[in-house]
């Protein structure tokens, strides 16, 4: 008997804290409810400049893990309009279910789902879809977080590695192949998405040209609450 899929990504086992701050990038230090304090790691890379206010509601995962030299990970912090996810690590497995259980309209009718694909030398792509008859399509997942007066954008900060993947879909797609940009908002109050010219132009640049040569752009927000992360619906996009 196959496995039932889920649509939704859950939590392990949540504890509540308080942000004390984030440092070195992968470095967070949290205050619980008991008033002891844990270092937690902090999956996400970016700048987080929306969604890492100190003394804010945080809540984190532990691992008993010998191999781990921090036993808690941050996944969740409450900001003022919304619950946002900022474990960079849940997107693409996100998306990858909710492509499979058919909750993703623009990537519907596929066979087969593959993660972390090569497709050339230097690059790799988050998922690869593929139908019986051959057809392909590779799906780039980004993770926004960023939401200022409810218009999301990417990236919060500067991402040459986020250039790379714009061109490398450019290149598939020039081949025959589809390709296709997906941008996961981890947050609820966002009502449109745009590329981060101010912070990034040429990450804003690339990606019109992008769009021009045929690479798709699908934008997604979710619904959390403490027991799991869903795709949401849809977003409009503004380029």
């Amino acid at each position: 008997m196959n496995k039932k899929i889920l649509n939704y990504i859950p939590w392990q086992e949540l504890t509540k804290g308080k942000l004390i701050k984030r440092y070195k990038r992968f470095l967070t230090d949290v205050e619980l409810e008991d008033g002891s304090i844990v270092t937690a790691h902090c999956p996400n890379t970016g700048s987080m400049k929306t969604c890492g206010e100190p003394g804010s509601p945080v809540y984190i995962s532990y691992h008993d893990n010998p191999k781990r030299k921090l036993k808690y990970t941050w996944e969740l912090i409450q900001m003022p309009t919304s619950l946002i996810g900022v474990n960079t690590n849940i997107p693409n497995k996100l998306v990858k279910v909710s492509i499979e259980t058919g909750l993703v309209e623009e990537l519907k009718g596929y066979d087969n789902t593959k993660a972390e694909v090569k497709t050339s030398e230097h690059s790799r792509l988050d998922i690869m879809l593929s139908k019986e008859t051959g057809e392909k399509c590779y799906v780039e997942v980004k993770n926004c977080t960023q939401v200022i007066d409810r218009v999301a954008s990417f990236p919060d900060a500067v991402t040459t590695r986020g250039l790379k993947h714009l061109v490398e879909l450019q290149r598939l797609v020039k081949e025959g192949t589809r390709g296709v940009m997906f941008y996961l908002i981890q947050r609820m109050d966002a009502d449109s998405f745009e590329p981060a010219d101010s912070i990034d132009p040429a990450y804003g640049k690339e990606l019109r040209k992008a769009v021009k040569n045929g690479v798709e752009i699908v934008c997604y927000d979710v619904d959390i609450n403490m027991k799991r992360i869903k795709l949401n619906k849809a977003i409009p996009i503004k380029l």
